[in-house]
């Protein structure tokens, strides 16, 4: 007789229903596994019978198929162990079908029977819960991500006799979380970079507080040692609480990449990537044979840090051009398409010159016109357009550097009017199913950003001098949503919509 063990496996960050069908036949000792399995799925042949027999269990002496249907779909990982054993045991009527029917199974096997984690529990788990189980036997180590699911019932198993033992004599305790006590508990982690121990710079600040408030991307222009790359180390001290739906989003990336901490189940800080300049294309935006997350992924609601921007290839910036625009990432191969999401804020930092002194105060620039204008056309227009705030940071003078009894605004006061921003954005776009002002599409725009006369005589001006495209006028108008929402008002004023356009330069 065939039994059927449920598991599911991963496309992406999306999980979907496995059937584990098993069927033993009088013939030679073998077994074999078909139904697109990788090579981490065909090694459990091996792991499966071993981990059988150290268990204390009869291994069949017989010739095993094991299938894994739909057949069409590829199967990747390890977790497909502990349904596989089920099944034999199924078999060998150590289990009864009836009681494991409405369970299903997720866990690598050991040699000795230990039950080991693996990736991507928690979007496992809600496939599953789409597909109508109820409940789901996990390694113990992953019971608490795969608890965040809400709804499925999660028993985490140590050893396979404990899988054996909860259907038979002794139930293995159910695992439950609080998520919003998870939330609720986040705090700032403590770098030790706080935007009080930044002297001066007060308009790169206010720019990087809108972009936090807004989720808009910015790129600081500015000389060796102005403090470009000290602010945006400080950056993450003023980010906004992630929402409960941004975590559990992340907290499935992060599975997935195996990046997830054991002892703490949740993502509940937002990323900020750092990525060197040597990083490669397919390291930014995620791929391989056997598809991955990138670096845009893994900042998936929080920053991607580019230091040195116009050090990194021309491929490699244009890559982000997609991303930017939609907020997600299409790796496309011969058999299937996988979309990551990306929706993230790009923050850029870079040399004015090949020398950095272009435009310094105290330090004369030796670069020629040629030069700097191909050291700035790394960069191109279109790129150029999908960066919001565009600031110059000049170095500090001597005066500057030596006050020692100025005192700057900390990052927990910066923070505050951030979140207040982040919730007047959330209360206003609550039925729009966006979360911030930098998602804001054409249409959205039209309704949440209307401005006054006097405004678009403002407007008017600018999209004659600076040529603006339609690409820029929609995100100077984000961004003057963002500010007077930092300010705390119901419109868009000609102050803020002043404000907007002076964050953006032009590079001649």
């Amino acid at each position: 007789m065939v039994n059927r063990v449920k598991t599911a496996t991963l496309i992406g960050i999306n999980a979907y229903e496995v059937c584990v069908e098993t069927d033993v036949i009088n013939s030679l000792p073998s077994m074999s596994i078909v139904g697109l399995p990788d090579a981490s799925v065909n090694e459990a042949r091996d792991r499966v019978k071993s981990a059988i027999k150290n268990s204390g269990y009869t291994f069949p002496s017989r010739k095993i198929v094991i299938n894994l249907a739909p057949a069409d779909l590829k199967k990747v990982g390890t977790g497909f162990d502990l349904p596989i054993a089920v099944g034999i045991l199924t078999e060998e009527e150590v289990f009864d079908y009836e009681k494991i029917k409405d369970y299903a199974f997720i866990g690598e096997l050991s040699l000795d029977g230990t039950i080991r984690s693996v990736n991507g529990v928690l979007s496992l788990v809600l496939g599953l819960k789409e597909a109508g189980i109820k409940n789901v036997i996990v390694p113990k180590a992953n019971a608490k991500e795969a608890a965040l699911n809400g709804e499925v019932n999660v028993y985490g198993a140590e050893y396979l006799s404990d899988v054996v033992n909860h259907f038979t004599e002794n139930l293995i305790p159910k695992t439950t979380v609080n998520i919003n006590e998870y939330l609720k508990n986040s705090i700032v982690e403590d770098t030790g970079y706080d935007f009080k121990n930044v002297k001066g710079q007060h308009k790169a600040k206010k720019a990087l507080e809108i972009a936090a408030a807004g989720a808009h991307n910015l790129l600081m222009l500015g000389s060796p040692g102005s403090g470009k790359t000290l602010m945006a180390k400080c950056l993450p001290s003023i980010l906004p609480p992630l929402e409960l739906s941004e975590a559990l989003e992340l907290t499935k990336i992060y599975s997935i990449c195996g990046l997830l901490s054991s002892d703490e189940p949740l993502m509940t800080k937002r990323p900020f990537r750092m990525v060197h300049h040597t990083a490669s294309a397919n390291g930014i935006i995620g791929g391989g044979s056997s598809p991955k997350p990138g670096e845009i992924t893994l900042a998936n609601r929080g920053v991607l840090f580019l230091d040195e921007m116009v050090e990194f290839p021309r491929q490699v910036l244009e890559v982000l051009r997609q991303p930017l625009e939609d907020g997600e990432i299409v790796i496309s191969r011969a058999m299937h398409s996988i979309k990551y999401p990306a929706k993230f804020m790009l923050l850029g930092a870079m040399n004015p010159c090949p020398c950095g002194f272009l435009g310094d105060r105290e330090k004369q620039c030796t670069c020629s016109e040629y030069q700097i204008s191909r050291y700035r056309s790394r960069l191109s227009g279109p790129l150029l357009d999908r960066i919001d705030l565009q600031v110059e940071v000049p170095r500090l003078t001597s005066t500057e550097l030596l006050n020692f009894n100025s005192e700057e605004e900390d990052s927990a006061t910066i923070r505050q009017r951030v979140i207040k921003a982040r919730q007047i954005q959330a209360l206003r776009y609550k039925d729009e199913n966006i979360l911030t002002n930098s998602e804001l599409n054409s249409e959205l725009i039209k309704k949440y950003c209307k401005i006054d006369e006097k405004s678009k005589e403002i407007l008017k001006v600018a999209i004659v001098k600076y040529q603006l495209s339609g690409r820029k006028y929609d995100r100077i108008l984000k961004l003057a949503r963002t500010i007077a929402d930092l300010e705390g008002c119901v419109d868009i004023q000609a102050i803020h919509l002043t404000q907007a356009l002076q964050y953006r330069f032009e590079q001649d």
